[in-house]
């Protein structure tokens, strides 16, 4: 009669199962770490808090490889790893950003207040303590509003047709424009808006919507290529199944496609916006700079906040070369430029919400 005995553990075999770092342990070596940097440099006197971040980093990386391939095994370790590089890649795309707003923040304050909102340029000479940039303010709304009304409408037809309607030789010829628009100089659209003026109004035409104009221009590519990937994502079933119930294709793509899209649409417009709101050059040659306040964007030239902040920024220190209302000016409206892209922002996120589809009742 034989019986079952435990096999015996075979000299060499590898292990199935391995230990695990207690859950604060990579927290505890990277402070460590930090630490063992900051204090190697101070040693030094070569201390700085950038390079003693990057360097602890590094460590950290190597450290936690040993520690973790040491408990956890070799898998686990290498896990570990890319999730620390995926961490310091965040954090290296983060850092310029923080330092952005802490910078305009501390700079841009000190003129930030009502008066700055309320008032325009109007009467203000040299280093007058004095002025605010509301005529730049209405002047970005007006052009970037004119230029989305414009942008919208034609890249969301133009996506609709590059998804829904199957690719042609002319949405081959689409898709190849599109890419070119999307890499041309902002400079080049102005001049090609401020060209297409003049033909009709004469040299040194300049109004706000030439300037929406050259602004649809840079617009028009991200709209298209934003609202395709969005479109494309909508799975065909929800297709089929419309045809299937007898629903036109224009009132599938109207009720059924863009309605499923239509968070991701608004988001593209979004980054549309974003991207042509603080542009410089094709504002100064289609719009050109005027101190006092104007809101017909048919008439005349109108004052924008990059302009603005341009402007300011370019006159430099007051003629005594000590006063820097000036500059104090520059910063305010470019955190203002920021305020109006986060609310606007803010605002895409609601629509997008109240539009979507709902998941449940």
């Amino acid at each position: 009669m034989t019986t079952l005995q435990d096999p015996p553990d075979l000299a060499g075999s590898k292990k199935l199962s391995h230990g695990k770092l207690p859950k604060l342990a990579p927290l505890a070596l990277l402070v460590l770490s930090l630490a063992a940097m900051s204090g190697l440099l101070a040693l030094f006197a070569a201390f700085s808090i950038p390079l003693a971040a990057f360097l602890g980093v590094i460590l950290f990386a190597v450290v936690i490889l040993v520690v973790a391939g040491a408990v956890e095994g070799s898998r686990a370790a290498r896990d570990r790893l890319a999730t620390t590089l995926m961490y310091s890649a965040f954090g290296l795309a983060v850092i310029p950003l923080i330092s952005l707003l802490l910078t305009v923040l501390q700079y841009g304050l000190k003129r930030f207040d009502g008066y700055f909102l309320s008032y325009t340029m109007r009467g203000v000479f040299g280093g007058m303590d004095a002025g605010g940039a509301y005529h730049a303010i209405i002047g970005t709304l007006e052009i970037t509003l004119f230029a989305t009304l414009i942008s919208v409408p034609i890249g969301l037809l133009t996506a609709v047709y590059l998804v829904e309607y199957g690719p042609t030789r002319l949405g081959r010829g689409i898709t190849f424009f599109v890419d070119v628009m999307t890499g041309i100089p902002s400079i080049v659209a102005g001049l090609f808006a401020y060209a297409l003026f003049a033909i009709f109004f004469g040299p040194g035409v300049r109004m706000g919507v030439v300037g929406s104009i050259a602004l649809s221009v840079l617009m028009i590519p991200v709209v298209v290529r934003a609202s395709e990937e969005m479109l494309k994502l909508v799975p065909n079933e929800l297709r089929e199944a419309a045809y299937a119930l007898g629903v036109p294709k224009w009132l599938t793509i109207t009720k059924v496609v863009l309605r499923t899209a239509a968070a991701g649409i608004v988001t593209g417009v979004m980054l549309s916006i974003a991207r042509v709101i603080g542009e410089t050059a094709p504002l100064l040659i289609t719009v050109g700079v005027v101190d006092s306040i104007n809101y017909d964007l048919f008439d005349g030239r109108m004052m924008t906040l990059p302009v603005y902040v341009f402007r300011q920024y370019s006159q430099g220190l007051a003629p005594n070369g000590i006063t820097t209302i000036n500059y104090d000016r520059a910063w305010a409206a470019a955190l203002t430029l920021i305020i109006i892209v986060m609310l606007l922002n803010l605002i895409a996120r609601l629509i997008s919400r109240i539009f979507a589809p709902k998941t449940g009742r």
